[in-house]
């Protein structure tokens, strides 16, 4: 199976396996599979059926649906390119924008650095450009079918009794530039559930009116991504009853 091993700041990829056993336990037939914050599509490339995956990020939404769709990313980006993309983004269509962005970029954050290595001793050097080419063309079949929105996950409209799986930014982190409420987070999951959805969020800790359902020590580069080098990923959704 092809997947979107795309560098993308706090991807799932390495959980997928383990996580949508759990989240997929009970769905029912037709039953949408959403996501809010899709990312880089690391776990609902996974998922079969009726999908929506959506996220506040334009250019990652908008690399998703042109994969998706046929479009073929650059085999190779050079340092200029990519700091004339970022220096002028509205020059370019949204979908490179967000391959660029993301896909050539130190640990997959937002235009974070240019990503690629000298040459070791063997003469091998490593072409991020060409390695988010080659895994977005092996993942685009998996993500036929899917819908993608730019939009924030309070303005998602999702159908009636849908898995919601939620990949926030994590609290206590300082990764994101934009300011996020987690307070009014946790109560929109609390709305979703009593509308009838089935809610799964991924987070450090939550309210205490969620229970903790899967638990992962985990070891990550402290220098890709902002997270302490060991701590616990864990799966929360509210106690029921």
């Amino acid at each position: 199976v092809g997947r979107l091993k795309m560098r993308y700041m706090g991807s799932k990829l390495r959980l997928a396996k383990e996580l949508l056993p759990i989240i997929l336990k009970d769905r029912q037939p037709d039953q949408y599979y959403v996501e809010p914050f899709v990312g880089a599509g690391n776990m609902i490339q996974f998922v079969d059926g009726k999908r929506i995956g959506s996220d506040s990020q334009k250019y990652i939404i908008a690399l998703l649906a042109a994969v998706r769709d046929g479009w073929t990313p650059p085999d190779f980006v050079s340092k200029e390119m990519y700091y004339a993309v970022k220096a002028n983004p509205d020059s370019y269509d949204n979908c490179l924008v967000g391959f660029v962005g993301f896909g050539c970029s130190f640990g997959g954050k937002w235009f974070g650095g240019y990503a690629n290595r000298k040459p070791n001793e063997k003469g091998f050097c490593r072409i991020y450009s060409a390695e988010s080419n080659r895994n977005l063309l092996k993942t685009a079949p998996l993500l036929k079918g899917c819908k993608f929105y730019h939009c924030s996950y309070q303005d998602l409209e999702i159908p009636d009794n849908s898995i919601i799986y939620c990949d926030p930014p994590y609290q206590g982190t300082t990764s994101y530039k934009q300011k996020f409420d987690h307070d009014a987070f946790w109560d929109w999951c609390r709305a979703k559930e009593k509308e009838g959805h089935r809610v799964f969020i991924s987070e450090y800790d939550a309210p205490p009116d969620f229970a903790c359902i899967w638990e992962k020590k985990i070891h990550v580069n402290v220098g890709l991504i902002n997270r302490p080098a060991d701590h616990s990923e864990k799966l929360f959704t509210q106690t029921q009853g």
